[in-house]
């Protein structure tokens, strides 16, 4: 086995820490979180509710349900909503890669935006680094699907992820866990909370998580693709007054990781076309062995550190009338280096070293009555990014006028400010028909500064002439609304159709190579319109909830690759230009089951269908199609998702349970790039797309009593070999890389509670 690094000593420390509380751990005490049959009461519409109330497509989990499904982060949900792919982004341990219904941002560059929104307690996380965060001790997690433009705003047009996490209470909590596997695998996990006085309690949770890379370098025996973490979060809930509380947070957590590798799956060349040998790529390409070779003396290293503090306070004024006002402040560091080639040859090798904070502030108003729902708000962000990058590329000089070294910087920083006003109201016109309608204005400014700086050896680019500064400032705002009505046809049954926008800010290119390219690029919006029913048969034991769609998604923001000659120095010069490329059409339709035939034995199904299809997609290099390339693929947008589970319990004779679950889930063909052709051609590139497969996952669970159980956990059983993600840069040196899931893997989970 190979050596623990510094996560895992951390792991074990906690683990040591730890266990001395539950030495005296009583049996006498419930089990906490732990049952599924109960109603999950969401915050969706930001007031508590049902979720079989709520007229919209969320899927929610609770703490046990998560723990069904081994979900203990935020990629864990993958299969388990419709149409949601969520897995690590291209070429970074920190970053998510989150698309709901077609719509996502994969890029983790710090100028470019999500557009699916994730937020933690209500505080709106504006990066999509950070964000694969441990799912430990927690309430519950809501995945909303369609715009949110009204109630949520900024930047989530695909959708929401919102994790809610466990409130101290009156009622004494403690939950630890430790978890063995394969590549070495060790994590711990402690939480506790509990009363101070009659009207305050804290609580706080640690994890220490560390596991040896599933790629290694034949050449070195270095690992990649490894995860080294901590992190803990502490809580304090004060009930001031029976109408007024205030919850207090602090996070932090810190990564240590090695680079992240993929493959390369198209041969590489230097800038002016000329075939490298040592980048050759076999054809067809050969399954992924899990190797891989990183440019010699480039740092094998991935660190964050990501925390905040947060400030709630509700004041229930009388019966009617709520107010609540959310503050935070969040900062994320991140040094990451990136072999983007995912080859040995220096060409496209990165520095990204990004410092990042944001202060918002929301204020929200919330009005109850017999038949009406109101809910105003206040919402203002400041965000400031400053970024260093560098971009090594020796290599792609090859004997180009005599070849060289080349190295170019970027320095940049970009500060925005948001502000929204929303009201959204509900009216209940009778006992079961209501009517719901919203507006929300927006309005961000982004400030842009930037300088790039070129140092080479070859004279032509030694001789390129220093770039002036850019200096941007950008306004842009936007008016989005919802209209629904919903039936209530039964106790059990609920009909609704919902018309929803979003919108998406638009920005700056932080990683244009030519003067002019970091022009500002227009905003993106769509239009979603979504029916569905949400249903309860047979006395509670089958549940089914189906949506159909249909999204007018416009102005969606491209990255696009060209190699071109630069006008005033004749040089070969690589554009990689962010354009708003058209609009696409995309319909589909969704179903969530449960049933349980008997007490003992729970079946759920989550399938997801997708067509998504450019309507436009403007190109100039596509002369031979009318400078279009609509007919190529979207990309992370699979035809059909779905996920079958099963757990069957078996109550033992003396005391405890034993639980064997498990689930197949199914992905069909991907994209895993916008650009999935070839230029200027219909001809897809086949390395750029995913296949049909599945994957299988197992777990066996012995309850020993009310505190302790121990749990036999499988993953990708059947080891399949697939694509999770890929990087588009033909034009530097025809890169193009893949990156690929986790192997086959198992563990063992020891968990305590009380």
């Amino acid at each position: 086995m190979k050596r623990f690094g510094e996560g895992a000593r951390i792991a074990l420390l906690l683990a040591s820490v730890a266990a001395s509380p539950f030495a005296l751990a009583s049996p006498a005490f419930a089990q906490d979180g732990v049952t599924e049959d109960e109603e999950i009461v969401v915050t969706a519409r930001r007031t508590e509710e049902s979720l079989q109330e709520v007229p919209a497509s969320v899927s929610a989990f609770s703490e046990a349900q998560l723990a069904r499904i081994g979900a203990t982060d935020a990629t864990g949900l993958q299969g388990a909503v419709p149409n949601l792919n969520i897995v690590q982004g291209r070429g970074s341990s920190n970053a998510t890669n989150i698309y709901i219904r077609g719509v996502g941002q994969p890029d983790a560059l710090q100028t470019f935006d999500p557009a699916v929104g994730f937020y933690v307690d209500g505080v709106y996380y504006s990066r999509i680094r950070g964000t694969q965060m441990d799912l430990f001790d927690i309430e519950r997690v809501e995945v909303l699907r369609g715009p949110q433009g009204t109630l949520y705003g900024k930047n989530t047009i695909g959708g929401a992820y919102s994790v809610v996490t466990r409130r101290p209470g009156q009622d004494p909590h403690g939950l630890f866990q430790v978890t063995l596997g394969d590549y070495g695998q060790l994590e711990s996990r402690i939480a506790a909370s509990g009363p101070i006085t009659e009207n305050f309690a804290i609580g706080g949770a640690l994890f220490g998580a560390a596991r040896d890379g599933y790629v290694t370098n034949p050449v070195t025996g270095e690992d990649y693709n490894n995860r080294n973490a901590w992190g803990g979060r502490f809580q304090a809930a004060w009930d001031v007054t029976p109408n007024f509380n205030l919850d207090f947070a602090i996070d932090y957590a810190e990564e240590d990781n090695a680079l992240t590798m993929g493959q390369a799956v198209s041969s590489l060349t230097t800038i002016i076309g000329v075939p490298i040998p040592a980048g050759a790529v076999p054809d067809p390409l050969p399954e992924f062995d899990f190797t891989a070779q990183a440019t010699p003396g480039l740092p094998n290293s991935s660190v964050m550190d990501h925390g905040g503090v947060s400030l709630h306070a509700d004041w229930e004024m009388n019966s009617n009338l709520t107010l609540r006002s959310i503050t935070a402040y969040r900062n994320l560091n991140y040094t990451d280096y990136v072999d983007i080639d995912a080859t040995a040859l220096e060409l496209g090798d990165v520095l990204v070293d990004v410092d990042q904070d944001q202060t918002s502030q929301e204020f929200q108003a919330i009005w109850e009555s017999e038949r009406w729902t109101t809910i105003g708000g206040l919402f203002y962000m400041r965000e400031n990014v400053a970024s260093h990058q560098e971009a090594y590329a020796d290599d792609l000089l090859g004997g180009f006028l005599g070849g060289g070294t080349f190295l170019r910087t970027i320095d940049d920083d970009l500060q925005t400010t948001s502000v929204a006003a929303y009201l959204n109201a509900t009216y209940q016109l009778t006992d079961r028909l209501s009517i719901s309608g919203g507006l929300r204005y927006t309005e961000e400014e982004k400030d842009y500064f930037r300088t790039t700086s070129t140092f080479s050896s070859n004279a032509l680019f030694t001789a390129d002439p220093a770039r002036p500064p850019v200096n941007i400032t950008e306004t842009w705002d936007d008016l989005s609304g919802l209209i629904s009505l919903d039936y209530q046809l039964s106790d059990d049954f609920l009909l609704y159709g919902r018309v929803a926008q979003g919108f998406k800010s638009g920005g700056f290119n932080g990683r244009a190579n030519n003067p002019g390219e970091e022009a500002p690029y227009d905003p993106e919006t769509v239009t979603s319109y979504e029916a569905g029913f949400k249903s309860d048969w047979m006395d509670g034991r089958l549940r089914a909830n189906f949506a159909v769609f249909y999204n007018d998604y416009r102005d969606f923001q491209a990255r696009v690759s060209n190699l071109t000659t630069d006008p005033g120095t004749g040089l070969p010069s690589i554009e990689l230009t962010v354009l708003n490329a058209g609009q696409l059409e995309i319909s589909g339709a969704e179903l969530e089951l449960i049933y349980s035939p008997v007490d003992a034995l729970r079946l759920d199904a989550q399938i997801g269908y997708l067509n998504a299809e450019y309507g436009e997609f403007e190109d100039l290099r596509f002369v031979s199609f009318g400078n279009s390339r609509a007919f190529q693929t979207p990309a992370f947008s699979p035809e059909w998702t779905s996920r079958f589970g099963a757990a069957y319990t078996w109550e033992l004779a003396n005391e405890g349970s034993v639980v064997l679950a498990g689930s197949a889930r199914f992905r069909s063909r991907m994209a895993l790039a916008v650009d999935n052709t070839l230029t200027n051609s219909a001809t897809e590139i086949e390395n750029l797309f995913q296949d049909d497969y599945w994957l299988y996952d197992a777990s066996l669970t012995w309850n020993v009593n009310d505190v302790f159980s121990i749990a036999l956990q499988g993953r990708n059983l059947s080891d399949e070999v697939y694509k999770t993600d890929g990087q588009e840069f033909s034009s530097v040196g025809n890169i193009r890389t893949v990156y690929y899931g986790a192997p086959q893997t198992t563990s063992i989970v020891f968990t305590a509670r009380y």
